[in-house]
């Protein structure tokens, strides 16, 4: 899939308000808020900003967060940063397609992997399984 780069602008002008500070500006959504966090079809997971596929139902689990959480991601999906906003250190991670930010990860999942994909469920639409 070849990278998406748009000006800051176009970003602005294509998303809604909730998810344009969510994936161009790192912001997240309030916990318990978004209807992703309780969907359990079989399906798939893309970027809300441009489709790419991230996780399928399978890699869902509820991590009791409030947030969508995932133990693991389709192979690629993501880049991963460190962020050091609020006097710790985090992995973040974002779309390796358009750079839309999505979550954090953590060490502390379910097996198989351990990971626990903390997402903006914002940053997700769903594609059901047929």
């Amino acid at each position: 899939m070849k990278k998406i780069d748009k000006t800051d602008q176009q970003w602005e002008s294509e998303l809604t308000a909730t998810e344009y500070q969510i994936l161009r500006k790192e912001g997240t959504e309030p916990s318990f808020s978004h209807p992703f966090n309780k969907e359990y079809r079989k399906g798939v997971f893309a970027c809300v900003a441009c489709s790419a596929p991230l996780f399928t139902s399978e890699m869902k689990f509820d991590s009791g967060t409030g947030w969508p959480s995932f133990f693991e991601c389709i192979d690629g999906a993501f880049e991963e940063k460190t962020d050091r906003k609020f006097f710790m250190s985090r992995t973040e991670y974002h779309c390796a397609n358009c750079g839309g930010h999505h979550g954090h990860v953590f060490p502390d999942g379910p097996n198989p992997t351990g990971l626990r994909y903390c997402n903006n469920g914002t940053a997700l639409k769903f594609i059901p399984e047929d």
